[in-house]
């Protein structure tokens, strides 16, 4: 009998076959690949290399700078956040060395009012208003900060030891800059955890991005950092060593060390360093308090900004990082650069599974009504989908377990009833990003996809202890 003889359901049957044979296939290989990272984590945590160590909070608030450092915060259409930002920030980090260098635009004159409404006349910051009209791109506006900054350094005849990078919605921790000013004397790229906000107007979406970053800053950047693997950057909370920027920047050409073609310039600029020969550390640090040393953001609460965001990384990372950094490296750095272009591919295979669903669904009414003969999966299919339920298992208790660790048990129980949402979420993101990259294939300018913030953590969370309350006078 040939295909075209088949019925709609024998059709189906076939459909959904060929269905379990590649999602099964592909969902084991990432299970694999997810099992080498759980178990080389699980020997660097017996071995004592991937250790938490604890600072006085209170110390590393006060301690004061071995030199000048530069916060760069780029903004645009940010005057509902960026507010609570400055006035957070200049209260958390009383150090006289300390600069802020906020970028808005010429046409964003909100921004701009926002900006110095957070300042408390403090002379420690300083706005810096965009040539252009916006929006560029956040490398641009970041390129401008740089020029600003070297501009100043001119004036004063004097250099920055340290550079900072934090978003518009950020809620920076009060020991975090005394410590990266600490650690850049060894290495030329530092990187602390983000932690986003669980959010209770959006237990869904907003707050999925929890487990997501609990993992990755708890788990995949420790195992990173011991593989000798060049660390991205999460462009909040990393800290870059002043004359590095400046080796980028030459080798750019001069403008400054960020780059505008590509959507994701904080990701790429990690590896930059890492490729010209600079240190990277990633650090987990705790506080005498028992809270980690991190940023904390508010991520968007709705699904289309979660998608567009979503996109944007897996346009920039996955798409973009393939053309524009190779596969240099060891085995350890290809590993790593492999894992993070898997995206598109995990966005098919997730959406072949949930077509599975669908199929399955079909079938089964189909049995149940007495319209075909239910017929066994053969020995291959079966072994796939007992090592995948295994796996899942494994995958849901490691979800829980990393996010109870940050979050509370009942976070980490949010967590795992979240990952279909996740899977949504990731699959539309695929999608959109390739028909992104498609169309710059085609010529088009890569667009930069801007994630709007209504929300700041001030508002969301109770302050870390040493931490100035929000609102209080500077």
């Amino acid at each position: 009998m040939g295909l075209e003889d088949l019925s709609l359901l024998e059709w189906l049957t076939l459909v959904e076959h060929e269905l379990l044979l590649f999602a099964g296939f592909f969902f084991l290989i990432g299970a694999l690949d997810e099992f080498a990272i759980d178990a080389t984590w699980g020997w660097l945590r017996l071995t004592g290399r991937a250790r938490s160590w604890r600072i006085d909070r209170a110390e590393g608030r006060s301690r004061p700078l071995a030199g000048q450092v530069a916060v760069m915060i780029p903004a645009w259409l940010e005057h509902e956040v960026i507010t609570a930002t400055i006035a957070y920030t200049l209260r958390a980090w009383p150090q006289e060395a300390l600069r802020i260098y906020v970028g808005c635009y010429r046409n964003d004159p909100l921004t701009a009012e926002a900006i110095l409404r957070g300042t408390g006349r403090d002379p420690r910051l300083r706005l810096v208003v965009h040539d252009r009209e916006g929006p560029t791109t956040k490398a641009d506006c970041l390129n401008r900060l740089y020029m600003a900054m070297v501009q100043d350094e001119q004036r004063s005849r004097s250099r920055f030891r340290l550079v900072v990078l934090h978003d518009a919605e950020d809620m920076v921790d009060p020991a975090a800059l005394a410590l990266l000013d600490r650690a850049v004397d060894e290495a030329e790229f530092i990187q602390l955890p983000v932690l986003p906000e669980p959010q209770r107007q959006s237990r869904w979406i907003g707050s999925h991005y929890c487990e997501e970053f609990a993992e990755a800053h708890g788990k995949a950047m420790v195992v990173r950092e011991a593989l000798s693997a060049g660390l991205p950057a999460a462009g909040v909370g990393c800290g870059f060593s002043r004359e590095m920027l400046g080796r980028i920047a030459d080798e750019m050409g001069g403008a400054g060390p960020f780059s505008v073609e590509s959507l994701t310039e904080d990701y790429e600029l990690g590896l930059r360093i890492k490729a010209a020969g600079g240190r990277s550390r990633f650090l987990r640090v705790r506080g005498d308090d028992g809270r980690l040393v991190a940023t904390r953001a508010c991520f968007p609460a709705r699904l289309d900004a979660a998608v567009r965001q979503k996109a944007r990384w897996v346009h920039g990372i996955a798409l973009q990082g393939w053309d524009r950094l190779g596969w240099g490296g060891g085995i350890g750095e290809s590993w790593m650069r492999l894992r993070d272009r898997r995206g598109p591919l995990s966005a098919l295979v997730l959406f072949s599974a949930y077509l599975l669903l669908v199929v399955g669904t079909i079938l089964w009414v189909a049995n149940e009504l007495g319209l075909r003969e239910s017929q066994p999966f053969d020995a291959v299919i079966r072994w796939l989908v007992a090592a995948n339920a295994i796996s899942f298992a494994w995958r849901a208790a490691a979800r829980f377990s990393f996010t109870a660790r940050e979050y509370g048990a009942l976070e980490g129980l949010r967590a795992v009833l979240r990952i279909p949402i996740a899977n949504v979420i990731t699959i539309m993101a695929g999608r959109r990003a390739l028909f992104a990259y498609a169309r710059t294939l085609g010529g088009a300018e890569a667009k930069w996809d801007k994630t709007f913030h209504h929300a700041h953590p001030t508002t969301n969370t109770t302050p870390a202890a040493g931490a100035p309350v929000a609102g209080a006078a500077h």
